[in-house]
């Protein structure tokens, strides 16, 4: 017997809603829970992946409640999420190395105003169409892999085993229950020079 159900999962900055959708695309059932976000310091915004993930199964849940469906009738699972908020992984177990970066941080301006003083910002735009900002990902990424954020023996963070991802990617590698994912496609690097620097460094 088909499947008629979709749940769509809306991850966002301060908070996950989920939607049960029936095959005429009406709303069956609608659950939302709430994201702590953590601000370290000045300009700088935090969010725990466990905290990511169970905020997504929470609405998940009441949103199957609501709808009172079960969710061996759900039939696929869509996912949007806050794009540029990132994070590294391990591959074999499937665990966050430390805090994801939000979009909204700014942690990064220094290292991006740097390459703009260096010209690097009209080869960015020509080969990425983005602009050399903190809200991208290759200078997150960079970070994460340049400091002591990132609480894991070297060999986890700079060989094989660390992957980069933004948060969608994250708790979807969760609820397909996958504990060595397939790499995700890479986030669009911001510039061509902190992303080789952050595949290449060891610090």
């Amino acid at each position: 017997m088909p499947k008629p159900y979709v749940l769509a999962l809306d991850q966002g900055t301060t908070g996950s809603t989920a939607l049960v959708l029936d095959s005429r695309g009406q709303v069956r059932g609608r659950g939302y829970a709430e994201l702590p976000q953590h601000f370290p310091k000045p300009g700088w915004v935090e969010h725990d992946a466990h905290e990511i993930w169970r905020s997504v199964l929470a609405a998940a849940r009441r949103a199957l409640a609501a709808a009172r469906v079960k969710g061996s009738a759900i039939a696929a699972i869509g996912v949007t999420n806050q794009r540029e908020t990132t994070l590294l992984w391990d591959r074999r177990t499937g665990e966050p190395l430390g805090h994801a970066i939000v979009w909204q941080d700014r942690r990064t301006a220094e290292r991006c105003a740097e390459l703009r003083r260096r010209g690097k910002e009209r080869g960015i735009r020509r080969m990425t169409g983005l602009m050399c900002d903190p809200y991208f990902s290759a200078t997150k990424l960079e970070w994460l892999l340049s400091t002591a954020a990132v609480r894991a023996p070297w060999p986890r963070v700079a060989g094989s085993r660390s992957a980069p991802s933004t948060a969608g990617w994250c708790g979807s590698s969760r609820a397909a229950r996958c504990t060595r994912p397939i790499p995700p496609m890479p986030p669009a690097p911001c510039c061509t020079d902190c992303a080789r620097d952050a595949g290449s460094r060891r610090y």
